[in-house]
């Protein structure tokens, strides 16, 4: 029996984009070496979608840092300012069960959507899209596509270290001196 191998047959960090000047193809520990086509498709996937999630980390982080938030009540005896005054996993313990289930069901369908439209990103179908709002990009050139995929990537890469900067600033001070001092730092 022959060993079954692993390496890409086809796919290169090239044929996937996302990769842009002055590090272009940065994979200093070659993981797009490791497994299959496939492989390769997922973590591009899961690239963008923890990019994604750390563009709206980070926003949320900034708002909230501002002192800006939702008028009123979540509950009938939470605020939404309270909330804002909480640490993240304080204002996350005070958030109702029932709050707390439709955050995790919106995630859950928007998961559900994204990796069942039509051809899967693994078996060559388009890399997932933003579920909510759906936006029609059909009049765009694939050039332009492409750039602006480039862009997201780099902006979500940026967020990722963004929003584990200020954590890391929180929980371990000194640790990332450019944040020392600044305002939002030990509102985390």
């Amino acid at each position: 029996m022959q060993p079954v191998n692993t390496q890409l047959s086809a796919l290169t960090l090239d044929d996937i984009g996302g990769s842009t000047l002055p590090l272009k193809n940065f994979d200093p520990l070659n993981l797009a070496k490791f497994g299959s086509d496939e492989t390769l498709l997922w973590m591009r996937a899961a690239e963008l979608k923890h990019g994604r999630v750390a563009m709206i980390a980070t926003t949320g982080y900034l708002i909230n840092a501002a002192g800006i938030h939702f008028p009123g009540m979540l509950s009938s005896d939470i605020s939404f300012e309270s909330l804002s005054t909480m640490t993240p996993p304080d204002a996350w313990a005070a958030v109702p069960v029932a709050g707390k289930a439709q955050i995790l069901a919106t995630i859950f369908i928007a998961e559900v959507i994204t990796e069942s439209k039509g051809v899967h990103y693994m078996k060559g179908g388009p890399l997932p899209t933003m579920v909510f709002p759906a936006i029609d990009f059909s009049g765009v050139s694939e050039k332009t596509i492409a750039v602006k995929r480039d862009r997201e990537l780099n902006n979500g890469r940026l967020a990722q270290l963004a929003i584990m900067s200020f954590i890391s600033a929180h929980y371990i001070p000194g640790s990332v001196p450019t944040l020392a001092g600044a305002p939002f730092v030990g509102h985390f």
